[in-house]
């Protein structure tokens, strides 16, 4: 396994609409995720998308369980759906776009279908900060970056000014 490096905010890759994995069971996509894996653990990532370590593919790699004992999975070609008009704003961070938080809504429930890396399908239900990881994560599919979902950018700053003025509570 590689650490990969990450893509920044400005590289032509992360605005790019990604290609459909065409099979899932290649081990190069099963080398990627692992690859990928490492990567998001490593940078203390809670999600991370193929586009942004510079492979353009509909995939994303997200941690699960503990934070002493993370797992990770992935989805490939995902779907999301919301599940009812019920959205939250929360505070985001983006590996891409280091140092930088902004509040962005998002859907509270979101339901997913996808192929794991046995070509399965996966799906089901998400809310809460998984569905909010999956809906940041399959933007970055989309070419779509956080602050483009923003209503009020004056709610984006760098961490440790919102954390000196306490931003994060309002």
């Amino acid at each position: 396994m590689a650490i990969l490096k990450i893509a920044r905010l400005g590289h032509p890759v992360l605005l790019a609409r990604a290609a459909p994995v065409e099979d899932p069971t290649a081990p190069e996509i099963a080398r990627l995720v692992a690859d990928m894996a490492e990567t998001m653990l490593d940078a203390n990532g809670l999600g991370l998308a193929a586009p942004q370590v510079h492979v353009s593919l509909r995939l994303f790699v997200f941690r699960q369980g503990s934070d002493e004992a993370p797992t990770v999975a992935a989805l490939i070609n995902p779907e999301l759906v919301p599940l009812d008009d019920a959205t939250e704003t929360a505070w985001e961070g983006c590996l891409s776009i280091p140092g930088l938080r902004g509040a962005v809504p998002r859907a509270r429930r979101i339901g997913f279908r996808a192929l794991d890396l046995q070509g399965r399908v996966v799906e089901g239900e998400a809310e809460g900060l998984t569905a909010r990881v999956f809906q940041h994560e399959a933007d970055h599919l989309d070419g779509i970056l956080y602050p483009m979902r923003m209503p009020d950018l004056s709610r984006l700053g760098f961490v440790e000014e919102l954390a000196r003025f306490q931003e994060t509570d309002r």
